[in-house]
């Protein structure tokens, strides 16, 4: 059932119950415990690697995360921020679950892109020229629609195990170039297009994925159209230093592209 709902719902009883003739005070405390609590998981576009403002310097979680821009807007009962910088579907079920419970009632989650190892797959576009890329993201590509599914399956199915009653939002990952763009060097139109298109296969897989498991899956890439490297108004880094921080979304992305879809997402 969607957040929103559930609490109109609750809201809807109280009223029912005769509820709100209780004081002001009482009131505010029945509505701060009947609020979900919240756990973010996931990777780097997750823990807002990009955006600035980290508060520690191994996971790069973000004080302008879209996980930390919805918990601010929205008060849950509680808030824990797992994601970390590099995840992949493994650390998340062996480090990143700790604080789910059977209570939790709002999970959010984008992985999966550096278990296809794009990451790699773009140092390789960068430094070793087109065909290399285009064999790189190939390989990339067979991952993600023979081993990644299987991978997903054990991420949701651990999320499910320990929070079953929790509304699960999967996040996706935008497009990185906008194509016949602004670019006059680095990557040829050809890479940025297999880049584009493996991207869209992991959305893709992910998307199916988390439907069969009654997930919700948040698409951003309608969201970074038109703010993609190569745009006039970019939300993503391209190559940049500090390195790490490269093919991530600023915080103008974070916050125009990623909370957006997680708010409408429940």
């Amino acid at each position: 059932m969607k957040l929103r709902r559930w609490a109109a719902t609750a809201t809807a009883v109280s009223v029912f119950l005769g509820l709100t003739t209780l004081t002001s005070g009482v009131a505010n405390a029945d509505q701060a415990e009947a609020a979900p609590s919240y756990v973010a998981l996931g990777d780097s576009y997750s823990s807002g690697v990009g955006a600035g403002d980290y508060e520690d310097d191994t996971c790069k979680r973000s004080a302008n995360a879209y996980p930390h821009l919805w918990a601010n807007a929205n008060s849950p009962a509680s808030f824990d921020f797992t994601a970390c910088s590099g995840a992949v579907t493994d650390d998340v079920i062996n480090n990143q679950l700790g604080p789910l419970t059977e209570s939790t009632g709002l999970v959010s989650i984008s992985i999966g892109g550096n278990d296809a190892g794009f990451a790699d797959a773009m140092t390789t576009c960068v430094l070793q020229g087109e065909s290399a890329c285009m064999t790189r993201m190939e390989e990339a590509r067979s991952y993600v629609t023979g081993t990644l599914p299987g991978k997903l399956d054990g991420v949701y199915d651990a999320i499910s195990g320990k929070s079953p009653s929790a509304e699960v939002v999967v996040l996706g990952y935008p497009r990185l170039y906008k194509l016949q763009g602004e670019c006059s060097v680095g990557l040829s139109e050809k890479s940025r297009e297999a880049i584009n298109s493996v991207a869209d296969e992991i959305n893709d897989v992910t998307a199916k994925r988390a439907a069969d498991h009654g997930f919700t899956f948040a698409d951003v890439r309608d969201a970074f159209t038109g703010h993609e490297i190569c745009s006039s108004d970019e939300w993503l880094h391209s190559v940049t230093f500090p390195i790490g921080d490269s093919y991530h979304p600023t915080a103008a992305g974070q916050s125009g592209g990623y909370y957006p879809a997680m708010d409408s997402a429940v």
